[in-house]
């Protein structure tokens, strides 16, 4: 089962996040840019679990 690799914040709704762009992530895979995951101190607002560096899918040709 792979990662829904969203590309939005879900706190700011601004931040573009490709897939291979920096981003944050939780269990549920909910997604903040990193300055949102800073100012949030690293806990999801959603589950209040941990936020951790997503993993970046190489983009294909």
């Amino acid at each position: 089962m792979a990662l829904e690799m969203r590309e939005t914040c879900e706190r700011c709704e601004t931040a573009t996040l490709p897939q291979d762009a920096p981003a944050l992530i939780c269990t549920y895979e909910c997604t903040f840019c990193v300055p949102c995951g800073d100012a949030m101190a690293g806990v999801c607002p959603n589950c209040g679990g941990e936020l951790v560096p997503r993993p970046r899918r190489a983009l294909t040709a």
